[in-house]
């Protein structure tokens, strides 16, 4: 091989080292939130429960339709062959809530109500972070396939938002769907079935209040000393 054979081969892998690099860099690149501004004010109560999510990229997606679904939240597909702590995420949400004889445009639904959607999503978001690209991937394999794990993924997004704080807006967003009378019956009891309910989240809350109290009573603070004039 010549000399000029090999300089070509050394410049293009240059290229090919530089354009590798630029594409890890993206990610931080970005902005870390994009938000619709008609959401913009809920979005920004719920993100601001999840500290940790502070540096991660969340794109906040207004679509005319989900399906069977009015958020969901999703790893960025090609992401998955990024680095661990690249990835991003989207959280789609449909424009509006249509279902049984109940039809609402996002705009229309109280906002605490979406706050606590907002919120069970950010905690789906929590759960993927925690995860390894191949163990993500299996999650999606499993919830696609084991309706037992999508009781599992959906109560451990409630937990999430529980342990954040989110306590009151997840109970208003469970009680708008299971004290609405315009929604079927056998939706409310897919609810039941695969989230936590409002006594569940109630009792778990007063559960954690106890021990709170109890370790306080087994570890009492000392007294504070006063100063003496």
């Amino acid at each position: 091989m010549n000399l000029k054979k090999v300089s070509i081969i050394r410049w293009i892998l240059i290229m090919l080292g530089c354009f590798l690099l630029i594409i890890s860099l993206i990610p931080t690149m970005k902005p870390t939130k994009v938000i619709p501004k008609s959401i913009d004010k809920e979005a920004k109560i719920a993100l601001k429960a999840y500290p940790e999510l502070e540096n991660v990229t969340i794109k906040f997606i207004i679509k005319p339709s989900l399906n069977k679904s009015f958020m969901k939240a999703q790893p960025n597909f090609w992401d998955l062959l990024r680095p661990f702590r690249k990835r991003s995420y989207r959280i789609y949400m449909s424009d509006t809530f249509e279902l049984d004889q109940l039809s609402l445009k996002l705009t229309d639904i109280p906002s605490n109500i979406v706050v606590g959607w907002l919120a069970h999503e950010l905690g789906h978001i929590m759960d993927y972070e925690s995860r390894s690209t191949p163990s993500l991937i299996y999650y999606g394999i499993r919830y696609a396939l084991s309706s037992g794990f999508v009781k599992e993924a959906e109560r451990n997004a409630d937990l999430f938002a529980i342990n954040h704080n989110m306590v009151d807006y997840i109970l208003a967003t469970k009680r708008f769907i299971l004290d609405n009378a315009n929604l079927s019956e056998s939706y409310k009891n897919h609810i039941r079935k695969n989230y936590l309910s409002p006594d569940e989240i109630i009792y778990i809350v007063q559960e954690r209040e106890q021990e709170i109290e109890a370790k306080r009573e087994d570890n009492p603070q000392n007294e504070t000393k006063k100063t003496p004039i």
